[in-house]
């Protein structure tokens, strides 16, 4: 079957080939052009159109080398269908080492934005009916927040049966139902017909290689399944996921100096302590405990409290022996990939 060219940004991609787009999206004050970077890859067969994007929050970096890894992949080859590789959207919250927009918003609260809105509605606008616009799939890629880190894991709204399908084929250990947020891309992609699900690993402004890994690999297995790409001949493991249905942050009892005890990743019993909390000259300090049962999906790194400020995200399962085997495993298949440098991540 012949397949035409891919009509991206006015310009035609041939099959087979690949091309760099600059999408502009403003100036900055000295009227220097600002873009965002794209590349697309236009295979020689039929295939859907995959979307990757990284940076939404511009200070959330782990994606941008996931998708410059992926872009670098030798089992790119023999393509079928079209990936869309974004690896900074928010380009000008990136360029300042910030989430937000100069105007002070969060992008993945202004989709599908407006044309004469904002700053940030006009990118999101511009990103809606330029990119999104054309995949059949997307992959959003995020950390968590400055000085927070997240395990591995996806978030998705489990009632979009193709983006929980998603979800399921990423292949990391921990699957969020998350509700649509106002505004945010992943609801915009529900209204347009686009399954979208949000990968979450790692710190903000820090690359975390076990994060990256596994996005690498997740996105790999994704494609393999909507066979874009050839699947691997020696197989791949298959990866134990749990669902969780509800999450919940533990918050700081006081303000102090937090001594945490329990590490990402832990599971943890109603009552159990996590971290205690001191002033400088208290010698004992203040135990924060865990109010139910679960696993740490995500904590603050850093060894300052204010009183209610969000230290430990502990995600809730039915089966909570269940889903510390699913990220014990994980975390050791995905750790010794990382030492072997097993091609299958890099």
């Amino acid at each position: 079957m012949n397949v035409e060219p891919f009509e991206f940004l006015g310009e035609h991609v041939a099959p087979g080939k690949r091309s760099r787009f600059e999408l502009p999206i403003g100036q900055l004050y000295t009227q220097s052009e600002v873009s965002i970077p794209i590349e697309v890859l236009h295979g020689k067969h039929p295939g859907p159109t995959l979307l990757i994007c990284a940076a939404i929050h511009g200070d959330e970096l782990n994606g941008i080398e996931i998708i410059r890894r992926v872009l670098g992949a030798s089992w790119l080859r023999n393509l079928r269908g079209t990936l869309i590789a974004v690896p900074i959207v928010n380009v000008l919250g990136c360029i300042h080492r910030s989430r937000y927009l100069p105007d002070r918003r969060d992008l993945n609260r202004c989709f599908p934005g407006s044309e004469k809105g904002s700053l940030a509605a006009r990118i999101a606008h511009q990103f809606t009916t330029l990119v999104l616009s054309h995949a059949d799939y997307a992959i959003d890629l995020h950390t968590g927040a400055l000085d927070r880190s997240n395990l591995p894991q996806i978030r998705v709204h489990l009632d979009n049966e193709r983006a929980a399908w998603m979800a399921r084929a990423f292949g990391v250990p921990v699957i969020i139902d998350a509700e649509i947020r106002d505004g945010s891309f992943r609801g915009t992609g529900d209204d347009l017909g686009v399954p979208i699900i949000t990968y979450e690993a790692g710190e903000a402004l820090r690359f975390d290689e076990t994060s990256i890994a596994a996005g690498v690999r997740g996105i790999r297995r994704i494609m393999e399944d909507l066979e874009m790409i050839v699947r691997r001949k020696q197989g791949r493991p298959e990866i134990q996921h749990v669902l969780a249905r509800s999450t919940s942050w533990v918050r700081s009892p006081s303000d102090g100096f937090l001594r945490a005890i329990k590490p990402l990743g832990s599971r943890v019993a109603k009552g159990e302590l996590l971290a205690m909390i001191n002033g400088p000259l208290e010698t004992t300090g203040q135990p924060i405990e865990a109010p139910f049962s679960g696993i740490i999906i995500g904590r603050s790194n850093l060894p300052l409290a204010h009183e209610g400020e969000a230290i430990f995200h502990i995600a809730r399962f039915e089966k909570v022996a269940l889903a510390e085997k699913a990220v014990d495993n994980f975390q050791l298949r995905l750790e010794e990939q990382v030492a072997s440098n097993d091609e299958a991540i890099t």
